[in-house]
């Protein structure tokens, strides 16, 4: 009982697109664009990145608690997610299509504020729900696994937009106008946004609906953080989440930098080419740790994967400081193939180990609350990506960058972006490390929770 169809399980995961686009592109996008076609300073740029975070960190709440709160023919989830993803979809290709040049400085930085912030919050409305809609896939302690697997490796084809928006939107077909670039890609990924919300609503179903719909299992708002932040497993998968993804945001636009300007001398089309190259070795390689990690948690289960991944991601960062060569550019794809690797097993693991976190709630607290705790978990995690956001700009001043110098940066400059690559999320896993170090649900004691919870009101198929 709990096993899904494949048709499904499918369904569900192509909606990882609208997370990977929504939360991912516009941060990765916005640095050519703002930055080096508009001419917007890098701690603009980055202190307009942490605004988007810190309202989504307030719109993830809202939408989390108010899905759990829905009652409707068509779930609590499910109106969400295809409202929410019609209207990001749009809103995805208004950002850009909005966006003209000659503006001044404070013009664009308050439009990437409010701009971004607006579609962000679409966003959430599809993003929390379907976060949510995971953990209550199925019962299944394994098909959980098998479900966010699926999940994962679905989101790794999608994650080649994020990587090939740089050569895409710096093609010579636009003539150098980076921007028209960008409004000519959004019109493409907007369209698949609303594709994908649409499979979602159409090819999954809510099994907890039923039991979920009643009025003792209504959630307040002030529930949605303090009833879940009571739930120890929670706050150790939580404490493991903003460590492994604050440490690592704060070097994502560092490592596109450090391919134009340290491998590929300041040359913005040519490190598009490579980026776009890493981003496919991160499809590929990044696509075959689903199935690794995944084969490990069914064999050993769920932590001592997660140990593996935290362990290998170690590993993966320090390798920069060698594989990123300006000699053998083409080393690039390996490390991002190997990184890739790894963020893959660790997403996916964190969604499976959170549904059975679900399960324990339900034992202690009577009550199915799978919105709340995605949207606590999210809000705390959206501020550690503000801080890792809003410093990235920063942590390039600190390296030395300077933009007006183009591919003349200083050899201090080149040398500490490499440094800061490589140290800064090294310090973030050795945090995740010693939280999962702590977290006790194994696989037996998971499958006596489910055998309690199934006595005490049936089983959910």
């Amino acid at each position: 009982m709990g096993v899904l169809a494949t048709r499904e399980k499918i369904c569900y995961g192509v909606g990882s697109a609208n997370d990977a686009w929504g939360n991912w592109l516009l941060p990765g996008i916005a640095w050519p664009v703002f930055n080096v076609f508009l001419g917007l300073a890098p701690e603009l740029v980055s202190l307009g990145l942490l605004w988007n975070r810190l309202i989504d960190a307030v719109s993830d709440p809202f939408f989390g608690w108010a899905s759990d709160n829905t009652r409707s023919r068509w779930g609590r989830r499910r109106p969400y997610i295809l409202a929410g993803g019609l209207l990001a979809g749009m809103g995805m290709m208004a950002f850009f299509w909005l966006l003209q040049p000659g503006w001044s400085a404070k013009g664009y930085y308050w439009y990437l504020v409010i701009g971004s912030g607006v579609l962000i919050t679409l966003v959430s409305c599809f993003n929390m729900p379907y976060q949510s809609l995971g953990a209550e896939m199925t019962p299944d302690y394994e098909e959980r696994t098998s479900v966010f697997a699926w999940r994962g490796g679905l989101q790794k084809l999608a994650e080649i937009g994020n990587f090939g928006a740089a050569a895409f939107i710096t093609m010579a077909v636009f003539g150098g106008d980076v921007l028209y670039g960008a409004k000519i890609f959004s019109l493409l990924i907007g369209a698949l946004m609303i594709a994908a919300a649409i499979a979602v609503f159409i090819g999954t179903r809510e099994r907890y609906y039923q039991r979920a719909a009643t009025e003792t299992n209504r959630v307040g708002l002030v529930e949605t953080f303090t009833g879940a932040l009571k739930c120890r497993p929670f706050r150790i998968q939580l404490v493991m989440a903003i460590a492994y993804g604050t440490c690592t945001s704060m070097i994502g636009t560092l490592g596109l930098y450090t391919t134009v300007y340290y491998v590929c001398g300041g040359d913005w089309a040519l490190g598009g080419k490579w980026n776009l190259a890493m981003g496919a070795s991160m499809v590929i390689v990044g696509f075959l740790g689903v199935p690794f990690f995944s084969a490990v948690a069914h064999r050993w289960g769920k932590k001592p994967a997660m140990q593996l991944v935290l362990g290998l991601s170690m590993i993966a960062y320090a390798a920069t400081w060698v594989l990123y060569n300006p000699a053998q550019p083409w080393l690039q794809i390996v490390t991002s193939g190997f990184n890739a690797f790894t963020m893959a097993g660790f997403w996916m693991l964190y969604g499976a180990i959170g549904a059975d976190v679900m399960d324990y709630d339900e034992l202690e607290s009577g009550k199915r609350r799978e919105g709340a705790f995605s949207a606590c978990g999210s809000y705390l995690m959206k501020i550690g990506l503000a801080i890792g956001m809003g410093a990235s700009g920063f942590v390039l001043k600190w390296s030395g960058f300077d933009e007006k110098l183009g591919g003349a940066q200083t050899e201090h400059a080149l040398t500490m972006m490499r440094v800061f690559l490589a140290v800064l999320p090294i310090i973030g896993l050795v945090l995740a490390f010693i939280a999962l170090w702590r977290f006790r649900l194994t696989r037996e004691e998971t499958l006596e929770i489910r055998r309690k919870l199934e006595a005490r009101r049936g089983a959910v198929g």
